[in-house]
């Protein structure tokens, strides 16, 4: 049994209301292992759609630790809700006891390796989402969407 970020099974609940299935290796896998779908923005009480957010100057190791924030494009704090998010998609691992996490590439939530660098511009900087993060920091293993 693993978590997978929902957006890649897809299930519409991305910041602009889409999904993010691109093939069907996440499918394909679902036909052989329980899946369980998880979106930490939702489960932090973010509604969809919603507007763009990312980590500002830092990383989700960093909004953990309580240097930055996650800001949207509008301006506004939505730093309780990721981390609200991050706890219960740890606490959905810990009740079911999943030890594997399939993450969206580049979220500010489910990045694993490269997330957006805060600007909205598009570019990238080296480090994890918020729940990326701290499912790492709690013995779960982060599978990149791209080793499906």
């Amino acid at each position: 049994m693993k978590l997978i970020s929902a957006c890649l099974l897809g299930i519409r609940c991305t910041w602009n209301g889409n999904d993010k299935y691109k093939n069907g290796r996440a499918i394909e896998l679902s036909r052989v292992e329980t899946l369980i779908p998880v979106c930490p923005e939702q489960l932090g009480g973010l509604p969809t759609p919603r507007a763009p957010q990312e980590i500002q100057d830092g990383t989700g190791e960093d909004v953990l630790n309580g240097k930055c924030k996650v800001l949207n494009r509008n301006g506004e704090d939505v730093t309780r809700k990721f981390i609200k998010g991050a706890e219960e998609t740890l606490n959905i691992a810990r009740q079911l006891n999943i030890k594997e996490f399939i993450a969206k590439s580049r979220s500010p939530s489910c990045g694993w390796g490269q997330i957006y660098d805060g600007t909205f511009s598009g570019r990238l900087i080296d480090g994890d989402g918020v729940t990326t993060t701290l499912l790492k920091k709690n013995g779960v293993r982060i599978i990149p969407e791209e080793d499906l």
